[in-house]
């Protein structure tokens, strides 16, 4: 009998190997002979955060602007911004002020808070029936019962006035990169930074810019809140069909007519998802806008987390979740309705209405007190039956949850954190540019060691491994959790709708909220910080997962079950397989979450990236925060780029569309 011949390793499946070899026998005996290869020489560091400390006091003390000091200017964009705030603010929480501080006078009461609610319910009849103006009521109500009202209109003042200018920003940029592929390519790498950076580490330069307070909260949310609305109008305007620019041309437009009356109507639909993911955002950045002076609900949540006042903390965080459950519906109703044709009838009863009941509630409230503040007595609290909660499961489960900590402490996170910190930096940078080059080619390869390169360069690496170590272990557990619990409800329609309320509900608490109760029941330290992020960073996966399953055709199951396929066997070969691209990049979004989250447990205990952004921000060290936060950036996009790689190929091989 002929002897079948051995199979040959691919060329790739060598490369790989001889790589890992490498870098294992350079991790093995390395340290003596090539001992740069571990620890970066100090010599060879490039001192990033001093240049940056340099540039921006050159900025403040030296540059200008033809004949304005740029401080000047800084001062000017702060007041343009400052205007519209205190209007609104005066309007929905403070009145109209004769003074300052202390000795201010109220000449003019705010809007009452049942004058409030009436015209949300207004809006959400107008906007989408009688089911939405009941939702934007029960949400504005419950701010009002559980004693929030106050707070929630100091954060919709910002809201109010910090969307309308990141919408427009965002938009007139999107516009602009539509037009010049060359600004186009340039914002590429500027949107990047701009929402995998912390907003942590960005907030001293805008403090020291802008000065503490509000306006500078407004600035930090537009930076973090504009990259979605840029991405989505540059992308609807490429989409627009090739009829619509023919119709434009043969009826004469010119171009600026072409822009604004026939392409940007045109994508009014995906232009309004944009304006959705910027209040999203927005509300999404109240807490960290209130470390600079932005107040309202973001401080309440921050107080009590200084406080471990779990029950206040979790009230707050829920009134920022009623307000963007109301924002989101009303915006997506609205977008609805612009998309619609014209309906017949005239738009005046309804802002006659809106009149009619603000003049009636302001004359109400002058007899009733009740009718413009929300009574004290009538308000309902969570709080004692939260810290009670949390009191009880501390002293009967203390135990416990000690031994499961310290368990999972000593099996895991220790040995993998020290696995880590031992590897060479040289050969976890040429693993990577392996990695791009076999996913994307040269380019993929030299950004992504590139940019692991500059990680080590700077003098970050160990702090950098420390983040892995907890981004990929919480990554980990939540695709653990999230993905059997994606495949459970994917196919039944109840529960996935009960699934979804929850994960929405997840998504837009404060990710503040998420430290409390870790904190309260397990202390400081990595094990808090990794339950946190795993319980932020879950929803991504849950959500991903499900969208590719439903997104399985229904022909190819009903071809396997024909073929005598098992339910275990349809679900490994067909439904799995099928929806990989969609679970890549899912993976690639628990990621973007775990790193957020990061950020903010380094308020308990964590030694890695996110801790060095924070202790740069409370010593006002722009230099150090921001090489800190682009590392963490680099992170981000490092994994990005070599999942969405990845994901692209699966669709390729699966012959999907949308693979090239």
């Amino acid at each position: 009998m002929t002897a079948l011949p051995a199979p040959r390793l691919s060329h790739a499946r060598a490369l790989w190997l001889v790589a890992v070899v490498l870098t294992a026998i350079l991790w093995l005996w390395g340290q003596r002979l090539a001992p740069f290869a571990f620890d970066y020489p100090k010599a060879w560091q490039i001192p990033a955060a001093r240049w940056i400390g340099n540039a921006i006091n050159w900025l403040m003390k030296e540059a200008a602007i033809g004949p304005l000091a740029f401080s000047d200017v800084t001062r000017f964009i702060a007041a343009l911004i400052d205007a519209p705030y205190r209007v609104v603010l005066s309007l929905l929480s403070s009145g109209l002020l004769s003074g300052e501080g202390s000795s201010a006078v109220q000449l003019w009461p705010p809007l009452s808070w049942v004058a409030a609610v009436g015209l949300f319910a207004l809006l959400g009849l107008y906007a989408g029936g009688l089911p939405l103006a009941l939702t934007v009521t029960a949400c504005m109500a419950f701010v009002a019962v559980f004693g929030q009202w106050q707070s929630a209109m100091v954060t919709l003042s910002s809201i109010v006035v910090a969307v309308p200018i990141g919408v427009a920003g965002g938009l007139l940029a999107g516009i602009a990169a539509w037009r010049l592929p060359w600004l186009d390519r340039a914002l590429k790498p500027v949107l990047d930074l701009m929402q995998t950076m912390p907003v942590f580490a960005y907030l001293v330069p805008i403090l020291i810019l802008f000065g503490f307070g509000p306006t500078a909260a407004v600035v930090a949310t537009l930076i973090y809140a504009m990259p979605p609305m840029t991405r989505l109008t540059t992308l609807a305007l490429r989409r627009v069909p090739a009829e619509i620019h023919d119709l434009g041309r043969m009826v004469g437009c010119t171009p600026r007519q072409m822009t604004w009356r026939v392409l940007v109507p045109a994508s009014r639909e995906p232009l309004m998802v944009g304006v959705n993911q910027v209040i999203m955002l927005s509300l999404n950045m109240v807490i960290i806008a209130s470390m600079i002076g932005a107040g309202g609900l973001g401080f309440d949540v921050l107080n009590a987390l200084r406080r471990l006042d779990f029950g206040a903390g979790l009230e707050a965080g829920l009134a920022i979740v009623a307000l963007a459950i109301a924002l989101d519906r009303l915006s997506q109703a609205l977008a609805r309705r612009a998309s619609a044709p014209p309906r017949q009838g005239a738009r005046h009863p309804y802002l006659a209405a809106a009149l009619a009941l603000v003049a009636v509630a302001w004359a109400l409230g002058l007899i009733l007190p009740a009718v413009q503040t929300y009574p004290e007595a009538a308000r309902l609290s969570t709080s004692p039956f939260w810290a009670a909660a949390v009191e009880w499961i501390n002293v009967t489960f203390f135990d416990m949850l000690e031994a499961l900590k310290n368990a999972i402490l000593t099996t895991l996170l220790v040995p993998v954190k020290r696995f880590l910190l031992s590897l060479p930096w040289l050969g976890v940078v040429a693993l990577l540019g392996l990695a791009g080059w076999r996913l994307g080619g040269w380019r993929l390869a030299a950004l992504t060691a590139g940019l692991a390169f500059l990680i080590a360069a700077t003098g970050q690496w160990e702090k950098a491994m420390i983040t892995v170590y907890l981004c990929g272990l919480s990554t980990l557990f939540a695709l653990l959790i999230g993905i059997p619990v994606a495949i459970a409800v994917a196919n039944r329609d109840r529960a996935w709708t009960v699934t979804r309320a929850l994960i929405d509900t997840l998504q837009t608490l404060p990710s503040f909220v998420y430290l409390m109760p870790v904190v309260m029941l397990f202390r400081v330290g990595d094990f808090t910080a990794m339950i946190a992020v795993v319980a932020y960073a879950v929803v991504a996966a849950i959500r991903y997962t499900v969208l590719g399953l439903q997104g399985v055709d229904p022909r190819l199951i009903e071809a396997g079950r024909a073929m005598g396929c098992t339910d275990w066997q349809i679900l490994t070969r067909i439904r799995l397989r099928l929806a990989l691209p969609e679970i890549l990049l899912g993976v690639n979004q628990t990621i973007m979450f775990a790193l957020s989250m990061l950020v903010i447990t380094a308020l308990v205990g964590t030694r890695d990236l996110g801790q060095e952004v924070y202790i740069a921000l409370t010593k006002a060290n722009p230099g150090n925060g921001l090489v800190a936060g682009l590392a963490i950036a680099f992170i981000a996009i490092i994994a990005d780029r070599l999942i969405h790689a990845a994901a692209m190929a699966q669709r390729e091989k699966l012959g999907l569309e949308g693979g090239g």
